[in-house]
Order: C-alpha cells, then sequence, then structure tokens
C-alpha cells in the first residue's frame, strides 16, 4: 500500500493517498504547497562523468508558504538505470531550518543547492536521474507522504572515458640454465630522510638479503656503501653514511650467525665505503630522470660550474622552477645503501630439467631436486599457461625468488586476456598486481614498479597503480622507460578526474606519441579549448590515419563547436572504418543536438 501513490498520475494519487492519513494531519497541505510553484534544476543539464564519479549540482526552490510545524518537505534523489531494473540512492534535500535561505529575488522562495556525485560505471548509462517528492511528519518514525516523481537529467556523457593506454608488450622473464653457479648478488637499499635505521616495507630488499642467506650460498666478499641526499635534513650529520654502512654491515652478520650452516663472518672478506657529499651521484640521477636536457644541463652547470658550499649549491637547487621533481623524484633515492656479495655454488646440468620440474609440482620429489633457476627454466618448456602458472607457483612457495614471482604475475595477466567473463578477469588482474608487487619488493626496480602499476592499472584499482608508478619514477630509468611510466600515469591521472595533475605528468613524457596526443586532445576537450583539441587531434590523424577513434573525437569536437556538417564528416569517417561507432554514436549525447538531422543519420548508414 505504500507505494500506490508513486503509481497514481497527479492529484488523484495524491487524494487517494492523503486520505490513508488521520484527518488533522498537515501532509497534504505541506506536499501541495511546496509543489506549487517548485523548481528543480541541475547543472550540468546533461550528466557527465568526471574520472570515475558523476559530479552535479542540483537546486530546489520551495515556496516558503509550505512551512509547518512538525512537518518536513524532502525531495529524495535517485539514479535509475538498466531498464529500469536498478536504481541507486543519491542523496536527499530536506526543507528544514539550516538547510535552506530565501531566494534573493523572490523573498517568499526558499532555496537549497548541493553538490552531488555517484560512481560512475558502463552500466549506468543510459539511465535517468529523479527526484522523489515526499512530506513527513519530523517526529520518530512519523507518516510520510509521497508525492510524483520527476526526471531531472536523462543519460550520461562519457567522453572522458575516452582514455587512450597502449599496454607495454607482456613476456616472461627469460630464464637459462647455466653450468656456472657463480655470481654478484647486489641488493639495494633506502632509508628514510635523516635516518640510518633499516626500513622493513616498501623499497627496502631486506627479505631478498633473507632469502639469500638462508640459500647458503657460498659467500667469498662482501661490499657495503652507503651514501647521503644533499637535503638538510641528510647533510646534518656528517657521519650518517657511515651510520648507515653500519647498520646494513651489523645486520648482515647478525643474519649470517643465525641463518647460515655453510658461510661464517670470519671467513667472510667485508669492505665499506661511506659516499659523503657526492655531487656525482646526484647528477648521474639526474641525467638519468625525465627532466627536459635544458633543465638537466642546467643542474649540471650549477653544481659544476658555479662556487659555494655543498650546502650553498643545494640551497640553489630550490630556486629552480622544477625543484619539486627533484626533491620528489631524485632526492629520495640518495638515502640509500648498497650490498654487494660475491658468491658461488655447485655446479649442476641441465639433464631432465622438466621431469624433475612435473615431480617437484606434482609433490612426487623434494623442490631441491632442481636449483630455482631450473625450476623457472622448465615453465618455458610447456607451451600451457595453466602448467607455466602451476611451476611459478610451486617456484614461488619453495624459492620466493623475485623472477618467479614476476613471472607468475606475468602468466596471470595473459590467462586474463584469454577470458570473457569480467569478474574472472579482474580476479586474474589483482592476482597478477600482488604478484609483480612481491617481486618489486624483493627487487626494487624502475621496471618491476612499473609493471606493478600497470597490473593495477588494468585491474581499475586507480590509487594503488598511482602508488606503483610514482615510485617507478623515483627509481629512475632509462628515458623511454620513464617516459612511458609518465605517459600512463597521465592517462590514471584524467581516469581519476585529475585533468592538471595529467598535464603535469605529460610534460615529462614523449610530446608527440600517439597515446600522449590523444591524452593530451582529451584534457582539451574536456576544459573546453575545442580548437586547441581539434589542432592536437589532427596531430594524431597524422600518425594514424586510419584510426576511428581519432575521427569520433573530432567529430565530438565539432559537436561541442555546433559545427553540424564538420561532425558529421568525422562521423561518416569513423563508421566507415568501424561500424561499431554508429551505435555508439545513436547513444552518444554529445550529439543530442543533430540526432534526428539529416546529415547525422546519414553519417551512420
Amino acid at each position: 500500500m505504500p507505494h500506490l501513490p508513486r503509481l497514481l498520475p497527479g492529484a488523484t494519487g495524491l487524494l487517494l493517498a492523503a486520505s490513508l492519513l488521520p484527518a488533522c494531519s498537515p501532509l497534504p497541505k505541506v506536499l501541495k504547497a511546496a509543489q506549487t510553484g517548485q523548481s528543480i534544476t541541475v547543472q550540468p543539464t546533461v550528466l557527465e562523468s568526471n574520472g570515475q564519479l558523476v559530479r552535479f549540482e542540483v537546486t530546489a526552490k520551495v515556496p516558503a508558504a509550505h512551512l509547518r510545524k512538525g512537518a518536513a518537505y524532502n525531495i529524495a534523489l535517485s539514479y535509475r538505470y538498466q531498464n529500469g531494473l536498478r536504481e541507486d540512492t543519491v542523496g536527499r534535500l530536506t526543507f528544514l531550518s539550516g538547510e535552506y535561505v530565501y531566494d534573493e529575488q523572490q523573498k517568499n522562495m526558499l532555496v537549497i543547492r548541493r553538490q552531488f556525485t555517484f560512481p560512475y560505471a558502463p552500466q549506468k548509462n543510459p539511465g535517468e536521474l529523479l527526484a522523489r517528492p515526499d512530506a513527513r511528519l519530523t517526529k520518530p518514525n512519523g507518516a510520510r507522504l509521497k508525492g510524483v516523481e520527476m526526471v531531472l537529467a536523462r543519460g550520461i556523457l562519457t567522453t572522458s572515458q575516452l582514455v587512450v593506454r597502449q599496454d607495454s608488450a607482456l613476456a616472461l622473464l627469460p630464464e637459462s640454465v647455466s653450468n656456472d653457479r657463480s655470481g654478484t648478488r647486489v641488493l639495494p637499499f633506502y632509508f628514510d630522510a635523516g635516518k640510518a635505521e633499516i626500513r622493513n616495507f616498501l623499497g627496502t630488499n631486506v627479505a631478498a638479503l633473507e632469502d639469500f642467506i638462508e640459500a647458503n650460498q657460498r659467500t667469498e666478499k662482501v661490499m657495503i656503501v652507503a651514501g647521503h641526499s644533499p637535503d638538510s635534513l641528510d647533510r646534518h650529520d656528517p657521519r650518517l653514511p657511515d651510520r648507515r654502512v653500519q647498520a646494513l654491515l651489523g645486520y648482515y652478520k647478525k643474519r649470517v650467525s643465525e641463518a647460515s650452516y655453510l658461510n661464517k663472518v670470519s671467513n667472510i672478506d667485508f669492505e665499506t665505503e661511506a659516499y659523503r657529499r657526492r655531487w656525482d651521484l646526484f647528477l648521474s640521477k639526474v641525467q638519468q630522470s625525465a627532466l627536459k636536457p635544458a633543465q638537466i644541463d642546467s643542474v649540471v652547470l650549477l653544481i659544476n660550474d658555479s662556487p659555494g658550499t655543498y650546502a650553498e649549491k643545494e640551497k640553489r637547487l630550490h630556486s629552480l622552477s622544477f625543484f619539486d621533481y627533484l626533491e620528489q623524484y631524485i632526492y629520495p633515492v640518495l638515502r640509500f645503501g648498497t650490498v654487494s656479495v660475491r658468491y658461488s655454488a655447485p655446479k649442476r646440468y641441465d639433464s631432465e630439467v622438466y621431469l624433475l620440474s612435473k615431480k617437484i609440482v606434482e609433490k612426487q620429489t623434494e623442490a631441491d631436486a632442481l636449483t630455482p633457476e631450473e625450476l623457472r627454466y622448465s615453465a618455458s618448456l610447456t607451451p600451457l599457461l595453466a602448467e607455466k602458472q602451476r611451476i611459478f607457483e610451486t617456484a614461488v612457495a619453495n624459492t620466493g625468488a623475485w623472477q618467479a614471482y614476476y613471472n607468475l604475475g606475468a602468466v596471470l595477466l595473459m590467462r586474463s586476456e584469454k577470458e570473457t567473463n569480467a569478474k574472472v578477469i579482474r580476479a586474474y588482474q589483482r592476482r597478477a598486481a600482488v604478484n609483480f608487487t612481491l617481486a618489486a619488493h624483493r627487487n626494487p626496480t624502475a621496471e618491476l614498479f612499473y609493471r606493478v602499476a600497470t597490473a593495477y592499472h588494468r585491474a581499475h584499482d586507480l590509487p594503488e597503480a598511482r602508488q606503483s608508478y610514482d615510485y617507478a619514477i623515483k627509481l629512475g630509468g632509462t628515458p623511454a622507460m620513464l617516459s612511458k611510466a609518465f605517459a600512463d600515469k597521465a592517462a590514471l591521472e584524467i581516469e581519476m578526474g585529475q585533468p592538471d595533475e595529467a598535464l603535469r605528468s605529460l610534460s615529462y613524457s614523449a610530446p608527440r606519441s600517439y597515446q600522449n596526443l590523444m591524452n593530451r586532445a582529451l584534457i582539451y576537450l574536456m576544459k573546453g579549448n575545442y580548437p586547441g583539441a581539434a589542432a592536437i587531434y589532427e596531430e594524431a590523424l597524422a600518425l594514424h590515419p586510419q584510426d576511428p577513434l581519432v575521427y569520433y573525437s573530432l567529430a565530438i569536437t565539432a559537436a561541442r563547436q555546433h559545427n553540424e556538417p564538420a561532425a558529421a564528416t568525422h562521423l561518416r569517417r569513423a563508421v566507415q572504418l568501424d561500424r561499431t561507432y554508429a551505435n555508439r554514436a545513436v547513444e552518444d549525447l554529445e550529439f543530442r543536438e543533430f540526432a534526428k538531422g539529416k546529415k547525422f543519420l546519414e553519417a551512420l548508414r
């Protein structure tokens, strides 16, 4: 019975609903007075996705004559989609004292203006933003009288979702088996500013060092070095690099004494060195950064050719327009320590590696029947992704090596690409991200943290992806890798509704790549710079002349400029290249102004 008033149109429904209330109830008068002359508007008039959210502002004006003691007028907002099968609550406006103000032009009208958001999802378009008025008694469990629902807006503009991200090629790490088991293991560590305590979390190699010592490789020599960054927190203590060296040295000796049965501290040759006030280390990181050549030259000139003390030169760096990059991406990795271990292990030939790996996976033989390298190598001997996965899962369980975690993550992503069920795909992607993260924690390099970021990006876990992009950039790498990291970070920031941050990231990436051109043009489009967007889309078209997305984007740009002929021309070309754009254009509210026009309809043929 409580839903009956909604189903009946107009005054008839209200009269029947009122007849169910006590004769003394003020609710019918409150509802009638409030709805006589009320207005409810939405800005923007067509809802638009902004990153992962749909943001809008609702302004409701209601006659003050409706106010009654003990009663309140409400407007409930909801979004209905999937042909009316699903409906999400958005919020509520309630005309109680303290919630409204008097309109400046119409003194007899009350106004509430409030911003709302709801999460965007592809299935929510098309849909409807609804307003459902009601009057209720303010006492607990008070009666409620419902009014007639109104449609405030239909559909969602999804142009902001046209972000371009081209995934880098995914491949397993090449694995080979060699008779020579000797080598050198280099493990970097990073310290907090002004401190020498070893961190056992992101950015350290504690787990990798533990695993190496416990693996009992015969150790010949250990070289430990540490340095500091130029900032005041790190340079105030001239012995800070020495303390960092001693922290790593003491930790290594303690763990060898506790966990190694093959090695003794007295038999290992230890060598240490503390790097103090080394501008060459700083400049090396700068030259491996994403700064522009002119910016790098200005840093080199400031350090090498200007007079002054170490502290005075560091202070001059603060005056550079891009100092925030140095502080965010260069300084943290100068607070480092490195442990290099030279070791040897018994030789082993690779016969029957695959057969032994199958027995290890099926628990028919002990895991130490193969070396960790041989077990991982055995995965290359089968074409089946499921079998590769089981081998790497076994390698992870038995060795915890970063290569095993990385390859397991790669195989899981490969399996996600062959699935059709969205939930299964997302589950594989998230498992892949977790395994890439475990690999990167054991071997903190820019390339591995970039892979962590791309996996989380695929899984739509955007905050985790952004953190990993930032960490990859801080670690430094080749210009090509850093450019790609900044490009993908910019794409992610657009998806998060942060266009200004995205433009900043794009400034450190290759400006003329297809991905960056498309994303910069999209930002210009969303900011209303339509001529600028069109010019950049034309540059992208020169790189990919047969790309339907570029033509479709140009059509949207022309539509926003109310240029129907240009919109139709570009849309026709997009449809010729890919027929799916015809269905997309029919449902796209960007073309609502031309949807029934002859040129628009002809463009879709």
